[in-house]
Formats: C-alpha cells, structure tokens, sequence
C-alpha cells in the first residue's frame, strides 16, 4: 500500500522522487520522505500530512542541495506506529548513511528490535521497517558490500516486503528486494530505477522489468543486476507495457475519478472485443487453459477483495445460471484460514484489477497448493496474479488510477460473464441462439452505460438535496444484492458516510430497525422477475420514514408513485444489468464526495492496491 520510488544517475534526482510519489498517491497515503545521498552524506526530509504529505514535502524540499544523483522516495500508508514524522520512511541507521524505504510488514520486527537494542542500536521510530535498517549497518560494518548485506538481513526477515536501500558510503548503489510486494525496475540510457508501480517511472523508463519473490536487485548508473536469497544469479523478466503516460493523465478531467467513470463505456468494449471466433466459439487468446481442463471443471470458486469480490458475486449469478456448474464466492483474505476444500475438478478464479492484492494472491497461492487450477482476472499485464495464476484474462480497462475502482467493476463483469458464457458454450448448457442472444445482449452495454453517462446532471440534482443526510441503506434482489454492496462501497469510500448494502430481503431480520426519518434507503429495482417483491421492500422503508432514491428502468411506469427519486437507466437482460445499475450509484457517490469537499481520488485511510494483509 506504500509506495515506492528510487533513482540512481539522475541528473534531476530530486524532481524525479517528487513526481513519482505524486504519481504514487493513488495508492493511499499518510506522510511522505525522500533521502538523497552522495558520498558519506545523506540528505532527508519528512513530512506527515495526510493525503496531502507530497505537496508539503514538495515545500519542504524546496531548499535541498544540489548535486545529488540517487534518492529514494515514499508515501506510507501507517501500519506500525501513527502516521507522524518521526515514523515515515525513509529511515536511517545509527550512522545516518544507511536509508530504508519498505512497502510491506516485518512480522517478526519486536524479537529483532530488542536483539539489536541488546547489541546497542538506537531506534528513532516504532515502525517495524527501520530494523531493516540496523541490520544492514551490522553487517556493512562486518565487511559486507550493499548487496551482501541486504541478502543477509532479509535471511532474517520474516513478512512481506517491497525495499529500496542506500548506503552514503556506496552512494551510486541502490539495493532493491521484493517478498509478496510489488516492485519494479525501469531502465533508460545512464540512469536505472526502480518503483512499486509502473506509473511512477513511466515516461522516464525505456524497459521495465519485474522483481520476483526474494529476488534482490543491485541498480547503478550503468543498469542493473539480481541475485536470489542465495546469492545465485537471476534474469528478471521484462514488462509489456501497453499504456502510456499520457494515460495516466487526467486528460482535462478535474480527478481520475470522474475521468475513469466517464472510460467505463471504452472499458467494456474493449473487454469484449475480439472475443469470438468465426465459428461463434467465445475466446480468450490469453487464457492458456485448454476447453477440455475447462470441461472437466465440476466446482467454481471465485475470490476477491472490495469491489472486485461484488464483480465475482455477480458472476456466481452467471455462471450457475448459464453452465449448471456450482459456483461459491470467498472473500480472499478469509480462504486460506478456513481450512478449504479443493476437490477434483475445482477451479479457482482469483480476482484483482491490480493484480497485486496481497489477500488474492496468497489465496490462489493456497488454492494451487491443494491440488486447484487458478484462473487470474487482471487489468495489468504481467501482473504477480497474472504470472502466478496457471491462465489469465485481461480486462482491457486501462490504467485505473483513483483508489474507488469504478471502470474496473464493469470490465471484471464483462471478463467474467464472457467466462461464463465460454463455460455454458462447451457444457452445451446453452443453445447457440441462446450464446448468440446473450452476446449481443453484452455488447449492447457500453451503449447503455454511455445513455446513463449523459444522465449524470439528474444525478446531481438528487444529490444537492442529500448533502445533510448521513446514513444510506441499499438495497437489492438477484444480482441488484452485489450492485447494492458495490454502489454502498462507493460511497462510503470517497464521502465517509454511513452506507451498507443488503440484500433486500434481509431487511425484516435486523437492519429494519434502523431506518427512520433522514434515513436514505437506494433501492436497485430493475430486474423485472424481481420488481413485486423489491417494491415491497421499498414499501416497508418508506412506511418508517425513509427517503427512497430507486435506480430504474426507462419502462417502469410504477416506480415514481413509491420512490422519492429515480435514477433511469435503459433496460436489458437481467444478467448484464449490475455493469449499467452501478453507473447512477457511482456519479451519485462522486456528487456527494464533491458537495461535501471530499478528495475523491484519495480518500483518507484507504489505498488502491492492498499489498499488506
């Protein structure tokens, strides 16, 4: 969740640090530092200001020497001790020449804390990174070059890590590491950096490569070279990046936010494209998993996170309705404790816009080691989940920078109902008409989504007259239930509100008792097989004095003698429903946010990519 950026042979090292962290904020942040180090002298600064800790530094920097060629720069997002000052990174040894930057969690940081307290060591802050730091001074005193001597401290780490260390004493020399977190190396002429994410580097990089698992990497000036926890020489693969900075812009749009709703429409379409065959047969040319391993499935299981765990939810509707096949959804930092069944014939489909969620990742890590095949939905190419998973489906969505995923949503629907599809297809659980009829129905949705996208002033009508209220209820039946915890999710992310999701015939057996006057309730009340019995529930709300904001089709002509509000969207089959519902739930959630003077890309405590657990 923290980021990470680092630089040796810059001649703006400095300037280079300060953009990639303000690249890196999307990922959530509580305070921000940069080291610069030349020969026997470190430089640092330190700021904690919430999510606005990079423009503080950025002033707190303005002052720097000059001269510097490598640094090192990071957001942390507070695990071990509060987000203040003294507790963000970089931290330094007792010397003051050794500089440690650390996405991740050491485990096992207090019985080291108090060996090298024992020995003499001063510790300056209570994170659990700057251990790190005191082991390399160890060692580097012993004789140790930079390389060595991190190999030899992550011996002794237990946890997850993402690092970047400087020693003033080598000072053309970063050391770079990775268990379980991201990073990433970029290269261009003379100059080699490393990130934990691409956007950070990109535009400055020329090639990027990807740092695998307790791999260790040695950057200078001249590139780079990795080594394994043993010592023993390791090629890094290289990225395939197919977006570019211009992407990662906000393209005139006031915050990615609004810009990547408004790329929901492009995000389907390319989802969906080229994914028929001249003989009708749906395909995945990434997917690496041949139609007889897929035949052979008798039990799905999808995990995720957030928003995209509410994807998967909508596609356990699918693919049990369209295959026949038993299908079970498991939040992903829940699977691995549970002790879970893997059966033959099981397969596993881990879900992360990133591909970097550290809870998927080790749930499809557990789920390979008892005998399952994994299945990654991923929106980043070459991605840990991406290479770790035995078949990948890309979701085409772009680079998707605020931390509220939006146009993830709607791809990893789009991904997975195309899966489903593929999986009644060689089942023959479906008649070609039937595939035929259901494929058209998916590419007729990014129409529809556009439709609800040009709506968006009506939305914000509505959303005027809530900025007093403070609780929302919503509600939903079929696939409304996901969309109804996707559109709570959304708002209570970006507007700090109270908002839960239910499945609206819940309601009776408890969250009745809190609805009252000033209470919204947002009921989802398109499925037409559905629509009695969700009028119903929005009969009971309103009996105990609830406001009513209904998310409707165009043709339901009942809706407006029983809801306060309605959102309108076209209709379309059931199934495809939730990528267009949530749209009205997404703009309402942002209209919110902006009335109440929220800062929608980075909201507080939150961050894009979970890579702790």
């Amino acid at each position: 969740m923290c980021g990470i950026i680092g630089v040796v042979g810059s001649t703006d090292t400095l300037a280079t640090l300060l953009q990639g962290l303000q690249r890196l904020e999307y990922r959530g942040y509580d305070s921000a530092g940069v080291a610069l180090v030349r020969a026997g002298h470190t430089w640092r600064a330190r700021t904690a200001e919430g999510t606005e800790s990079v423009a503080a530094l950025r002033r707190e920097c303005a002052d720097a020497p000059e001269g510097y060629r490598s640094g090192i720069g990071h957001t942390r997002w507070a695990t071990h001790g509060a987000p203040e000052a003294e507790n963000a990174h970089p931290h330094l040894d007792c010397s003051g020449h050794v500089a440690i930057i650390h996405n991740g969690i050491i485990e096992n940081h207090t019985e080291l804390r108090e060996e090298l307290r024992e020995r003499g060591h001063v510790f300056t802050s209570v994170t659990d990174t700057e251990v790190v730091a005191h082991l390399v001074e160890e060692l580097r005193a012993s004789g140790f070059d930079l390389l060595d001597a991190v190999r030899h401290a992550l011996a002794r780490v237990r946890g997850a890590f993402a690092i970047a260390v400087m020693d003033a004493t080598e000072p053309d020399v970063i050391v770079a590491a990775r268990r379980i977190s991201p990073l990433v190396v970029g290269t261009s002429p003379g100059v080699t950096y490393v990130a934990s994410d691409v956007p950070a580097i990109l535009g400055r990089s020329t090639a990027f490569y990807a740092v695998n698992d307790d791999e260790i990497v040695r950057l200078g000036p001249e590139g780079f070279r990795a080594v394994d926890l043993e010592g023993a020489p390791v090629r890094l693969r290289q990225l395939q990046i197919d977006w570019d900075l211009e992407t990662a812009e906000k393209g005139g749009f006031d915050d990615f936010m609004s810009k990547e709703i408004a790329e929901q429409p492009a995000a389907v379409r390319a989802t969906l494209l080229d994914r028929r065959h001249r003989d009708g047969a749906i395909v995945f040319d990434e997917l690496r998993i041949s139609d007889q391993e897929l035949l052979d499935v008798q039990r799905v299981v999808l995990v995720a996170c957030g928003t995209s765990l509410h994807a998967a939810h909508v596609a356990k509707y699918a693919i049990e309705r369209w295959s026949r096949l038993s299908v079970e959804v498991d939040i992903a930092s829940e699977y691995r404790y549970r002790d879970p069944i893997v059966e033959i014939g099981t397969l596993v489909i881990g879900v992360s816009q990133s591909g970097e969620t550290i809870d998927t990742i080790q749930a499809i890590r557990e789920a390979q080691r008892r005998g399952a095949r994994v299945v990654a939905i991923s929106n980043i190419v070459d991605s840990s989940l991406a290479r770790e998973a035995d078949a990948v489906i890309y979701t085409r969505a772009g680079l998707e920078v605020s931390v509220a995923s939006t146009k993830a949503f709607v791809a990893q629907v789009a991904a997975l109902e195309l899966l489903a599809l593929r999986l009644a297809q060689l089942r023959k659980t479906l008649t070609p008409e039937e595939i035929e009829r259901y494929v058209a129905g998916l590419n007729e949705v990014p129409d529809h989504v556009a439709t609800v996208l040009d709506r968006r002033d009506d939305v914000d009508a509505v959303a005027r007259q809530l900025l007093d209220a403070r609780d929302y209820f919503f509600i939903g039946r079929h696939v409304g239930y996901p969309t109804a915890l996707e559109g709570a999710l959304k708002l209570k992310e970006i507007t700090y509100l109270h908002a839960e999701g239910y499945a609206a015939g819940e309601l009776k057996h408890g969250p009745l008792a809190l609805i009252e006057p000033g209470v919204i309730v947002v009921a989802v009340t398109t499925d037409p097989l559905m629509h009695e019995k969700i009028l119903s529930n929005v009969a009971e709300v309103k009996a105990r004095g609830a406001t009513v904001i209904a998310v409707a089709t165009d043709e339901d002509g009942r809706i407006d003698a029983v809801a306060d509000f309605v959102l309108r969207v076209p209709a379309s089959d059931p199934m495809f429903s939730p990528m267009i519902d949530i749209v009205p739930l997404q703009l309402l959630a942002y209209s919110l946010a902006r009335g109440l003077g929220r800062n929608v890309d980075r909201p507080r405590n939150l961050a894009k990519t979970v890579t702790v657990e």
